[in-house]
């Protein structure tokens, strides 16, 4: 197999290539701190049989978590300060056993760079491989660990997840009706009494404009202490004032967890397709508008297609040319067949 770009286009300002070729060498040849964001899923440890050799196809997990953990090296040399590191994993399990390969792989990464890990996403997959296991239950969600090079990384929660905002409550007559109460049986001397029904008529007029959803209050030696002891913030408005209020905006929480059934793609030869619709989530959050993105284990191509139907430039690596077609085929359909005479093919 020759290594090289196997394919490139260009959509307006934003550049697309395929790479086909061994991920630490082509990591090796690229500018450093070139990078936005990596989003990316390594062969899982004897899970398929993507070649005869390769990774993937170690004899022990520590060779293979060796394996990645060098070229995950590479990657974080071209990675912008600002940059974001995705790693999707699998696990094994052997004689009954679960490995652990994933978060090995994290408690590595950990010990080996100084990188932080914000968030260990789940993906919970609403269509797993139907088994029947008569003494253990069906694996159906795999993690997206995501690391940074430091605090300052992007991120941009509102887009992350889009759903529409909560209609504001209808305020009505009684609003805050059971609070006023509960101040008056409370142990709060009058003047903080006084405090808090002013700061209830405060957030109640914010309900009634719209400016905020609902709201929440805690009073001292009738409600349970904030949520873990925390000093300062909610813990200290209750000890200094008697009481804290809590505004609830409407807007949806994010949450750690992605739901999405697994892809299947007639004729693509890739035994492990992950959703284009999970690592379009994950752009929306971690890449700017017009960056770059890169996958050194490009597979089945769908990264490519996210970053293409984001707005993002991209790179994909793979060592297998069969892959690299395969991805290739996918961007073609994807940009539709108006834009075939265009692309430039350097097989």
């Amino acid at each position: 197999m020759n290594s090289g770009v196997i394919y490139s286009h260009r959509v307006r300002d934003l550049e697309y290539q395929v790479i086909c070729g061994d991920s630490d060498a082509e990591l090796a040849a690229m500018a450093p701190r070139s990078v936005d964001l990596v989003v990316t899923s390594p062969p899982y440890f004897q899970q398929r049989e993507y070649s005869e050799e390769g990774l993937g196809n170690e004899e022990t997990v520590e060779q293979y978590l060796e394996s990645i953990v060098t070229t995950f090296a590479k990657v974080v040399r071209v990675m912008k300060p600002t940059g974001n590191i995705v790693y999707n994993m699998g696990d094994k399990i052997i004689d009954g056993s679960m490995l652990l390969v994933p978060y090995r792989f994290a408690l590595k990464v950990l010990e080996d760079f100084s990188l932080r890990l914000v968030n260990d996403i789940t993906w919970v997959k609403s269509n797993p491989t139907p088994h029947q296991f008569s003494r253990r239950l069906i694996a159906s969600t795999e993690p997206f660990f995501h690391f940074t090079l430091g605090r300052d990384y992007y991120y941009d929660r509102k887009a992350f997840q889009r759903s529409e905002r909560k209609r504001p409550s209808k305020p009505t007559k009684k609003l805050g009706g059971k609070y006023r109460e509960l101040i008056e049986s409370s142990s709060l001397s009058q003047c903080e009494k006084d405090g808090a029904h002013q700061a209830l008529d405060e957030v109640i007029e914010d309900v009634r404009k719209g400016r905020i959803h609902s709201f929440r209050m805690k009073i001292r030696g009738i409600h349970a202490p904030a949520y873990g002891g925390q000093e300062g913030g909610r813990k200290m408005r209750i000890e200094r004032y008697g009481f804290t209020i809590i505004r609830i905006s409407g807007e949806p929480l994010k949450r750690d967890v992605i739901e999405n059934p697994v892809e299947s793609l007639p004729g693509n030869g890739h035994p492990a397709v992950f959703p284009v619709k999970v690592i379009r989530e994950l752009i929306r959050l971690l890449c700017p508008e017009g960056g770059k993105v890169l996958d050194p284990y490009l597979g089945s191509g769908s990264t490519m297609v996210a970053a293409l139907l984001e707005g993002r430039s991209c790179v994909g690596i793979d060592i297998s040319r069969d892959y690299c077609i395969d991805a290739q085929e996918r961007m073609r359909n994807t940009l539709g067949e108006s834009a075939a005479p265009v692309m430039e093919r350097l097989l």
